[in-house]
Parts: C-alpha cells; sequence; structure tokens
C-alpha cells in the first residue's frame, strides 16, 4: 500500500539503470516461463502480490479503525483503482468518504459494492441510509428493503435497515411502518427510540388511547423528552382528557419554554380548553423572537384560528391573507378568511371568497368541512342581501349535513325574500320545532313572520 506516487516511481527507475543484458535474459527467460505454467497455477510473484495488497487493505482498514479517514481515503482509492471489483474495499472507501463529507462519492463507492457483492448487506444499508439523509426516498427505500431481506445479513443488520424501513414509511405509510418497526423488534429488543416511534404511529393512526400509553412509556424511559411530552398532551387531548394534557403541557413549557414544537401544543390544549386569551401569547412572543417560526405556516394558521376564536377578526383576517399568498387555493384558508371577512361586515367580500372555497369541493378531503363552508356561504349571501345563493348553498349544504336550527333559519328567511310564502312559513315552523328556546330573537321573528304570512292569505 505504502508503494505509491513518486516513491515507487523512484524505485522504478533506479532499477531500470541497473539492469544489465544477462539481467534482460534472466527476466525474458523469467517471463516466458511464467507464461507456460500450467493451468490453475500461479507463480511465487502472483503470490507476493497478494499478500502485498492484503497488507495493504488491512492497513486502510487500521487507519479507518483509528478515525484517520483521510489516509484510509486515498489508500482505499487506490486499492479500488487497482481492483474495482472488490466489494470490501469499496465498501471501506464509501465508509471513508461519507466521514469526509464526500456523498456523492460514497454513494457510487457503496453501489460498486453492491454490485460486486449483492450478499453483502453493509453497503446496501449505507447506501440507502445516505439516499434517504439526501432526498432519494425510492431508492433509499429499495436499497433498505433489499438489506432486510438478506438471509446473509446479521440480525442486528437487518434490524437496522427494518427501522430505518420504518422511519421512511412514517409519514406516508404508517400501517406499513407500524409492520416494519415490530419486524425489527422481533430481531432484537426495543429501545426508547422504538417505544417513541410507536407512539408516534399510533398518533398518526389516531389510536389516543395506544399513543398516550406509548408516550408515557417512553417518558418513563427518557424523562423529559419534548417530542414525548408533546406527543402525549397531543393524544390526552384528542382523548377528550383536557385537564391532563394541560397539566402535562404546561409542566413541560416550565423546563423548555422556547421548544416549538411545545408552545404550539400548549396554544392547541389552551384553544380546546377556551382559553385563547392564554395561547395567543405564548405563539405571538415564539413568532416574535424567530423569523422562522414567524414564517412557518402551521403556527400562522394556529395563531389565525385563536385570533377568530378570541373575537380578533382583524389580525385573523391579516395572517389569513399571509397564509394565502402562500397557498392561494387553499379551501381551508378561504374558508377561514371568509369567516372572517363577513364578521367584520365585510358581505360581499366574504361571499365571494366563500364562493371560491366551495367550489374545490375535493380539495376540502371531508364532504363535512366542506359542508360547513356551504353554511358559512349561505349566511355572508344572506348577509349580502342574496337570497338565491343563500339557498343554492344550503341545498348542497344538506346533501352532507343535518339541518341545525341557524340552516333552517337561514331557509326561511331566504324563502320569505324571495316572497315564496308557503316556503317561508314551513321552514320557519321547522326552524321554532329545532330551536326550542335557545335562540329567543330569531325565534320572536320567526313567529311574528308566521303571523304576516299567514293572514296575508
Amino acid at each position: 500500500m505504502r508503494f505509491h506516487g513518486v516513491a515507487f516511481a523512484s524505485f522504478a527507475g533506479y532499477a531500470g539503470r541497473c539492469v544489465t543484458m544477462a539481467g534482460l535474459m534472466a527476466a525474458w527467460v523469467f517471463s516466458a516461463a511464467a507464461q507456460t505454467l500450467p493451468p490453475g497455477t500461479h507463480s511465487v510473484d502472483d503470490g507476493s502480490q497478494q499478500e502485498v495488497y492484503r497488507r495493504q487493505v488491512e492497513a486502510a482498514e487500521s487507519a479507518l479503525e483509528r478515525q484517520n479517514y483521510g489516509q484510509a481515503e486515498a489508500a482505499l482509492k487506490l486499492l479500488a483503482a487497482q481492483n474495482p471489483k472488490d466489494g470490501r474495499v469499496q465498501y471501506d472507501l464509501g465508509f471513508a468518504e461519507e466521514r469526509n463529507g464526500e456523498e456523492a462519492a460514497a454513494a457510487q463507492a457503496y453501489a460498486a459494492s453492491v454490485a460486486a457483492l449483492p450478499q453483502f448487506a453493509e453497503p446496501r444499508v449505507a447506501l440507502g441510509l445516505l439516499d434517504a439523509r439526501d432526498g432519494r426516498l425510492d431508492q433509499a427505500h429499495k436499497e433498505l428493503l433489499a438489506a432486510s431481506n438478506l438471509a446473509s445479513a446479521s440480525v442486528d443488520l437487518r434490524a437496522r435497515a427494518l427501522r430505518a424501513l420504518a422511519h421512511l414509511d412514517e409519514q406516508k405509510d404508517p400501517e406499513a411502518a407500524r409492520e416494519e418497526l415490530l419486524a425489527a423488534l422481533k430481531l432484537t429488543p426495543a429501545t426508547p427510540d422504538d417505544v417513541l416511534m410507536s407512539a408516534d404511529l399510533a398518533d398518526r393512526a389516531k389510536d389516543w388511547a395506544d399513543a398516550a400509553t406509548a408516550y408515557q412509556k417512553t417518558l418513563n424511559l427518557m424523562p423529559s423528552n419534548v417530542d414525548a411530552e408533546a406527543g402525549l398532551a397531543h393524544a390526552l387531548q384528542k382523548e377528550g382528557k383536557l385537564d391532563q394534557a394541560d397539566a402535562v403541557v404546561s409542566s413541560a413549557l416550565k423546563e423548555h419554554p422556547q421548544d416549538v414544537r411545545l408552545v404550539a401544543q400548549a396554544a392547541e390544549v389552551y384553544a380546546a380548553e377556551g382559553k385563547a386569551a392564554a395561547a395567543i401569547p405564548l405563539l405571538e412572543q415564539l413568532r416574535s423572537s424567530d423569523p422562522k417560526i414567524a414564517a412557518d405556516p402551521d403556527t400562522t394558521e394556529l395563531l389565525a384560528q385563536l385570533y377568530d376564536v378570541s373575537g380578533d377578526n382583524a389580525k385573523a383576517e391579516q395572517l389569513d391573507l399571509q397564509l394565502l399568498a402562500l397557498r392561494p387555493n387553499d379551501p381551508m384558508l378561504l374558508d377561514a378568511l371568509g369567516s372572517a371577512q363577513v364578521k367584520q361586515g365585510q358581505d360581499a367580500a366574504a361571499e365571494a371568497t366563500l364562493e371560491k372555497a366551495v367550489a374545490s369541493r375535493a380539495a376540502f378531503g371531508d364532504d363535512k368541512a366542506w359542508g360547513a363552508a356551504e353554511g358559512h356561504l349561505a349566511f355572508a349571501a344572506s348577509k349580502n342581501n342574496d337570497p338565491q345563493t343563500c339557498l343554492q348553498a344550503l341545498a348542497a349544504r344538506a346533501t352532507v349535513l343535518p339541518d341545525s336550527p341557524t340552516s333552517l333559519f337561514l331557509q326561511a328567511t331566504a324563502e320569505d325574500h324571495l316572497r315564496h310564502r308557503q316556503r317561508a312559513i314551513k321552514a320557519y315552523k321547522e326552524f321554532l320545532a329545532a330551536a326550542a328556546g335557545k335562540f329567543p330573537d330569531q325565534e320572536w321573528q320567526a313567529k311574528q313572520r308566521i303571523n304576516l304570512l299567514e293572514s296575508a292569505r
């Protein structure tokens, strides 16, 4: 391994200058003899070259063990050039290059190792992890899946590949991730990270009880783990255990007051408890302290929702407009903006905004959310003296949601406005039956209109 570069060239030059004619003849005879060796045999010189190569590999691997990655890489590049199909040398080279920050070169070396030794699991796992880190997720999934199925791979390596697959699938395919994590746990014992991942996967599956249990186990193993604290508060909130969620997140905030996820989760819990006044200052302070957080759409959207709940419609509208500049066709944002506009008396603008929102039914991803937006459009149209649009919106709402006192009152007033006397009377009476004394002002108005409409026969 050491005979390379200038030193090796100088040695060869000196030997050439000392060769005599007899030496040349002897060299020729030796060469000829070598060419006539019986098949399957090797010369002593071949054996010595193999021994030199072996020692060079050992020296390079020793440099790797000492974490002298620069020296190891230089040596391994020469060895890989000398024997490009040596899969173990290619793997060692990729390992050194990756530690030296040369990820593109490392990926090439790992791929060469896989091609040379298909049953060698280490380069497959290394390449898969490297691809995942660099965003080549499909390639990463392919390599890690292949490694996890290699019978020649060690149990630990297969388990590592399965855990990496679970992390890859966690977002887009939680069920596959759960199966991969369970397969890994059959090979090696669970770690605290495994418990946390199982909690996150249960959370994604909306299995709130299992998620809460797993998050609590994680905290028993890793006290004060922020991800587990935020996850536990979220799962408890979804279970409707708001007091417990409040206790968890409030305690965690005392220790990690600047943690983005905790602050956001605390704001969500406080909002669910009707404590918008407690949640808003948290988010405002967090956004003012970090420009990245201020630009984060999720945090901005949560604050806009809290402004809406607290009645600060102007601020809610301002943030909704900022978000719509990034996502101009988001129907949920359009619905939120329209609701903020109608609360400020911007009835025509609200109607136009909400018409745009409900036009993208498929983008809602939830028919009930779309139906609720149709109800908001009906209210805005009623305020804007547009009874025909109001009735159309109510008819659309009725395809996915049952009638409510509010929708029935809007229907009655719209029919009344259009001078549909019998329809208006019927709707007013249905409203009175559904209201049952809970809307005294509107009920008084309905009774007055029924009397007038019936006396006009």
